[in-house]
Formats: structure tokens, C-alpha cells, sequence
């Protein structure tokens, strides 16, 4: 059963824009946090951005300034606007969600999805 659904990797110049869109099932309720995590070649996964159901956000130092989240609760769904991109942010991209509160739910559940590759080159 799929979970959540990613979308808008691909290949582009340094420069260039691209839009990630990652669609969680109707199944996962109480979303606290949504996200994109990245891997690259011989590096460990690390977190570019976050939004949480409050709306509070948070970056990676390196995608300041050029990279947006933003999230559509009615339709559980997160989106990450890279703009700016540059050789540096190639990577597979992984959405990651978090049920909870575990101050409400007594518990939190995390997901990932399959990742899509995003490639910066000229």
C-alpha cells in the first residue's frame, strides 16, 4: 500500500527552478510534520526543510533564501519550490512525514516515501 506519493524530480541547469510534490495517503491521519530529507552519493540523508501542522518551518542552512515549503493540509499534501538549484543540491529527495503529536496521539509514526532524483548539472 502506498503511502505517500512524490513528484517533480529531474534534471536541471544550475540556475534553474523545480517543484517536489509529495501526497500523503487519506489513510495517515493526525499529520504533524511534513518534510524533504536528501541524500547524496557517499553522504549521509540529511534534512532540507519541514513544516509542521502549526505552519512553524524549518531549513537547512544551505537551502536558505532559495528553497520554499508549504503544505495543503485539506489535501495532505507538502511541497518544496527549489529555486536558485545548484550542482550541490543533487541528491535523492525523500518526503518524510510524521503522524502525531505524541502529546495527542501517545504516539508518532514516521514515513518515507520512495525519493525522486533531482540532478544540477550544465
Amino acid at each position: 500500500q502506498v503511502q505517500l506519493v512524490e513528484s517533480g524530480g529531474g534534471l536541471v541547469q544550475p540556475g534553474g527552478s523545480l517543484r517536489l510534490s509529495c501526497a500523503a495517503s487519506e489513510s495517515i491521519f493526525s499529520i504533524y510534520v511534513m518534510g524533504w530529507h536528501r541524500q547524496a552519493p557517499g553522504k549521509q540523508r540529511e534534512l532540507v526543510a519541514a513544516v509542521t501542522s502549526g505552519g512553524n518551518t524549518n531549513y537547512a542552512d544551505s537551502v536558505k533564501g532559495r528553497f520554499t515549503i508549504s503544505r495543503d493540509n485539506a489535501k495532505n499534501t507538502v511541497y518544496l519550490e527549489m529555486n536558485s538549484l545548484e550542482p550541490e543540491d543533487t541528491a535523492v529527495y525523500y518526503c518524510h512525514v510524521v503522524q502525531g503529536p505524541a502529546s495527542i496521539l501517545g504516539y508518532e509514526y514516521e514515513y518515507w516515501g520512495q525519493g525522486t532524483q533531482v540532478t544540477v548539472q550544465s
